[in-house]
């Protein structure tokens, strides 16, 4: 099992995007040939920083021309370099699928999409820019690996996975902060999902900001009795499939919980994996085939269903069935 943050640690809320920019200084001063491409969004972004850091060669700002910055990151990945691209995710997959197909992953390119502003943690900004199909779309995509990081520890972690691993990765952050589940020094494998509570009573696959509220969603269930194992799918594609199974084996039944449309997501993931190799009752929590809408992202967590309660309402259905 990975190492989780202590109390102290776990106390300290920070967004996942605001690992972007310093994880990207510490690889460039490590001398990994990392270049960002953003969107006109590098303070948002957090980009920035490595410009900040003195590496200012090395982030090239394409302006409101998303189409553009990833066909620019796909000619800095052509000569040698390791490319992410900054943007928010509506925008940075959205806009910008055509040559997401059809430049990176069809030619296999080293090029990292890595938007930030990912889900309902927007907040305030509405449906129009809260991107709830994005893992969807990438997961979608030959070759490309689809990371779902839950905190600011595994955020970093995650950067530095993409930036190591050679090929189109996608990395999913988002704009509210959030508690810190990790040790500030967790290093996370590509294709690994990871235990972070065990139980043998019910089984939660979970990812991203949903990864507290499972585990808040854990803590309630067990004061009923209830034992639920915890399970982080950071890793969407390739999914793990050998620790979803077997995990699955020993409870009997799943719920997936992800900050993203139910369609297409970590619940389609998982249930194609347990339909294929190990059919179980499932339950899903994720939006419902429906838009964001403006809120504050702890009321939009609730409102959509998406909170720890909603998680523990998943779970006593699967378990009556």
């Amino acid at each position: 099992m990975v190492k989780l943050a202590t109390p102290e640690q776990a106390a300290c809320k920070k967004a996942t995007r605001a690992a972007f920019g310093v994880t990207l200084a510490e690889l460039a001063a490590e001398g990994v040939p990392v270049v960002a491409v953003d969107a006109d969004l590098t303070g948002s972004t957090t980009t920035k920083k490595l410009a900040d850091a003195g590496y200012a060669d090395r982030l090239f700002n394409c302006g409101i021309a998303e189409q553009n910055m990833v066909d620019v990151a796909a000619g800095l990945a052509l000569t040698g370099h390791v490319a992410f691209t900054g943007s928010f995710a509506v925008f940075g997959t959205g806009r910008a699928y055509d040559q997401i197909r059809n430049t990176v992953c069809y030619s296999g390119l080293d090029v990292k999409i890595a938007p930030t502003h990912a889900g309902i943690s927007v907040g305030p900004d509405g449906g129009s820019h809260q991107m709830l199909e994005d893992v969807s779309l990438m997961r979608g995509l030959p070759g490309m690996r689809v990371l779902v990081p839950a905190d600011y520890a595994a955020a970093r972690a995650a950067i530095r996975l993409a930036a190591a691993t050679p090929g189109p990765v996608y990395v999913r952050m988002g704009r509210a902060s959030v508690p810190c589940v990790y040790d500030d020094d967790v290093e996370l494998e590509m294709g690994r999902a990871y235990v972070l509570r065990e139980g043998a009573d019910v089984t939660i696959v979970a990812n991203g900001v949903e990864i507290r509220e499972a585990l808040a969603a854990a803590d309630a269930l067990a004061a009923e009795g209830i034992a639920a194992e915890v399970i982080d799918a950071f890793c969407v594609k390739p999914l793990d499939a050998d620790t979803i199974l077997a995990s699955v084996a020993k409870t009997g039944r799943v719920v997936v919980a992800e900050e993203h449309s139910v369609i297409g997501g970590l619940g389609s993931a998982v249930a194609e994996l347990l339909a294929e190799r190990h059919p179980a009752p499932a339950a899903f929590v994720g939006v419902r085939d429906r838009f964001g809408k403006s809120g504050e992202f702890e009321e939009l967590l609730a409102y959509f269903g998406l909170d720890a309660a909603a998680v523990v309402e998943a779970v006593k259905r699967v378990l009556a069935v």
